[in-house]
């Protein structure tokens, strides 16, 4: 391809790596360890499995990737869009990363977004991700202070970066005016109704549950059981959690600990920050644990 097509060279790189001959989980997964920057023990956090596991993945994908002698070789432009799908899912794990903490990670995440959706002016669903990852960067400086871990109700919203809460919102009516309804474009409006206040509950909860119908994701359905505990009560929220098969993954346990807060039932509770405590990967997520802790203890 001419040099043009591609406005950065490790987004080529990262087309390179997503080769259609391997699985979705497989392309992604071993992009992100080639190219993202992410260990395999992050890797295999995001993808909810032991990092055991996670090895095994990658080395059966290495070997496929010999043993077929799958060309490493920068895709032709009309097969951009058959790799868009793992090229997306890369950028927003290395910005999920980012965003527990490690900034480098997130700022190459905005980077790639945008060279991507330069690349790919007309997918409502790289306008989407971009949109994406500025609603949620924008609340860095506010998501901690004196080093613990600040709810979003309770940031002080003078922090937030009102240049890139303003520059996501424009992707997303970009991606709107491509028509975009995908996965993206979804969680990207969400993002943007949770800068409002007072903030609209019934409206997220309901573009929770059309992500959920999209992707069938058990994380994003934790997602709308505590925007439907807003709505309905703690109870119903409650409800939905109860339905999930999470145990190892930490804000299942931290979501759940909370609605029995709410409904005081303490002695509950108390085990599921537990739970939580024992996954969390973060200084500052422990000590916020800790600190749910103490307050149902007391």
């Amino acid at each position: 391809m001419e040099e043009r097509a591609f406005p950065d060279e490790r987004l080529e790189l990262i087309f390179t790596c997503c080769h259609p001959s391997l699985g979705l989980e497989t392309q992604v997964a071993l992009t992100l360890r080639a190219l993202g920057g992410l260990t395999t023990e992050e890797i295999a956090r995001a993808f909810l499995v032991p990092e055991e596991t996670m090895k095994r993945r990658l080395s059966r994908a290495k070997r496929k990737i010999r043993d077929a002698g799958i060309p490493f070789s920068v895709p032709a432009e009309h097969r951009l869009p058959e790799r868009l799908a793992a090229v997306l899912a890369v950028v927003y794990l290395i910005f999920n990363e980012g965003y527990g903490g490690r900034v480098d990670l997130a700022a190459e995440a905005l980077r790639l977004g945008a060279a991507l959706t330069e690349l790919m002016p007309d997918e409502p669903e790289a306008h989407g991700l971009q949109a994406l990852m500025l609603l949620d960067d924008a609340r860095r400086d506010a998501r901690f202070a004196g080093g613990e871990l600040v709810l979003l109700a309770d940031q002080d919203r003078s922090l937030w970066d009102a240049a890139k809460i303003a520059r996501g919102r424009e992707a997303l009516d970009r991606a709107l005016a491509l028509h975009g309804r995908g996965a993206y474009v979804v969680q990207a409006a969400i993002a943007s109704l949770h800068l409002e206040e007072p903030r609209e509950w019934p409206e997220i909860a309901a573009l929770y549950g059309e992500l959920v119908r999209m992707t069938g994701s058990a994380i994003v359905e934790l997602n709308r059981a505590i925007a439907v505990a807003e709505v309905d009560g703690a109870q119903a929220g409650l409800a939905l959690v109860d339905r999930l098969d999470l145990d190892g993954y930490q804000y299942f346990h931290s979501t759940r600990a909370d609605l029995l807060r709410r409904l005081g039932r303490a002695d509950e509770a108390r085990p599921e920050y537990e739970r939580a405590l024992e996954l969390a990967h973060t200084e500052a997520e422990r000590r916020f644990l800790q600190q749910r802790l103490a307050d149902v203890g007391a």
